[in-house]
């Protein structure tokens, strides 16, 4: 075992946090687990209860074989308690894993008050302890005193306090006789077309900026995200109100590209680039946006090319602390440069609420392992918790962006597999999911 200060210390009863204790105190270990609300409320929560859900009340899909289907099945082998609790709480919501937010915020609760190996401590943590093995799980709102601290140990130039996320659409859904690669003025680092590019005429280019400026927008859980806009990040619609000719200027400007199809440059571009953990996916440069998600599949999808685009994720802008995880987080979610301490949930940049739980239960499980002395073993990569590990610890740290659990990030099927199913996306879903499923089984066998 370590010599450290005992018991574990957990920051922040969010969806990670509460997961995080609840697996050290099944494990039969100690820990405290902090919490500031109710003595410091933050902007967006309306409760003092642990695991409050603060916009949507879904955790995302049940439909089997679906990659978030897929996250909530290890989750459940694993014994997760919030998943037990969405059990409890669940009401109708078609497809989805919807909750009753009181029900469940109250179920985690009562079960974690009620556990005797763990201490809720209703008071705001300010800084890491450094005699204890932590796990930094303080969300999105992360206070600032805690930020400066956490800025202290990771260098403040990597912790983010805006998040501007473009949309990310399946590589497939493109439509590539109409998408042309390029990359402009033909200007690469290795030679190749980095870019696809979708072209836009005149009149294409001006009802899509009706479209956009008719949006309906997202209503603001907390009122200073809309109020004022870095100019660094602008919302696309928000540019467009700046004039017409605003886009066609910034993210759609076609200077440097020619359509092979025409032999002349469109009157507006949408570039696509590729994601580099990503494979089977692009983003639009450039696109974030504060639309509803069903307006942003109406508005984009009349972009010439990606009229069947099929969505991996919507963009937002939004205010979220997070860290810059692939500069400083390995594979088990440690602090490379001092492995006692461990960073969950948004804080380490993953998008969504069983994401959260999913890094909760992981950096709970290691912090066991590594205080009992054993090795810290990451989990197998072909699997969705694993996969989601080697985002946050590998993806690209010079445009890292918080990421949902999608069937990109999992590796792709050996070459006769993949083949064997080039032309059946539910069967090849289906495969992965069974892969990853066996990976968990062998995993847990041996380190259970």
């Amino acid at each position: 075992m370590l010599d450290l200060v005992d018991p574990i210390h957990i920051l922040g009863g969010g969806l990670a946090g509460s997961e995080a204790a609840w697996q050290i105190a099944a494990a039969g270990f100690d820990c405290v687990l902090f919490e500031m609300r109710p003595q410091r409320p933050t902007p967006a929560h309306k409760t003092d209860q642990l695991a409050e859900l603060v916009c949507s009340n879904s955790l995302k899909s049940e439909s089997e074989n679906s990659a978030p289907w897929l996250l909530k099945e290890e989750l459940r082998k694993l014994d997760s308690l919030l998943l037990r609790a969405a059990r409890t709480a669940r009401v109708p919501g078609g497809q989805a894993l919807t909750v009753n937010r009181e029900v469940f915020a109250r179920e985690v609760s009562r079960a974690i008050e009620g556990h005797k190996r763990i201490e809720l401590r209703r008071a705001e943590a300010t800084s890491i302890s450094e005699d204890a093995i932590t796990i930094v799980a303080t969300g999105p709102l992360t206070s600032g005193a805690l930020a400066d601290d956490i800025g202290r140990l990771t260098g403040t130039d990597r912790l983010f306090f805006y998040d501007s996320i473009s949309p990310i659409v399946e590589a497939e859904s493109i439509d590539e006789t109409i998408a042309f690669r390029a990359s402009r003025y033909g200007k690469s680092l290795d030679g190749t077309d980095d870019y696809l590019n979708c072209p836009l005429d005149r009149e294409q280019y001006e009802r899509f900026v009706d479209a956009i400026l008719a949006a309906e927008a997202v209503p603001s859980h907390i009122p200073e995200d809309t109020a004022r806009f870095f100019e660094a990040c602008l919302p696309i619609e928000e540019l467009a109100r700046r004039g017409r000719e605003t886009l066609r200027f910034g993210p759609m400007k076609p200077m440097g590209l020619e359509d092979p199809r025409t032999g002349r440059r469109p009157y507006a571009v949408v570039q696509l680039r590729q994601e580099n953990l990503r494979a089977d996916s692009y983003n639009l440069v450039g696109f974030q946006n504060h639309m509803r998600f069903s307006e942003q599949a109406r508005v984009f999808r009349m972009i010439p090319g990606l009229e069947r685009a099929e969505f991996l994720r919507y963009g937002q802008i939004h205010r979220n602390t997070y860290i810059n995880a692939p500069t400083l987080l390995t594979n088990t979610l440690q602090l490379r440069t001092d492995p006692r301490i461990f960073f969950a949930g948004q804080i380490s940049g993953v998008e969504g609420y069983v994401e959260s739980i999913a890094t909760g239960l992981i950096s709970g499980r290691h912090a066991v392992e590594l205080t009992s002395g054993a090795e810290v073993r990451a989990f197998p990569r072909e699997t969705a918790i694993g996969s989601l590990c080697a985002y946050v610890s590998g993806a690209d740290a010079r445009n890292y962006q918080p990421a949902n659990i999608t069937f990109d990030l999992l590796p792709t099927l050996d070459e006769p597999t993949r083949l064997r199913f080039r032309h059946d996306k539910k069967a090849r879903h289906a495969e992965v999911c069974r892969c990853a499923i066996e990976k968990l089984d062998q995993y847990l066998s041996v380190y259970a």
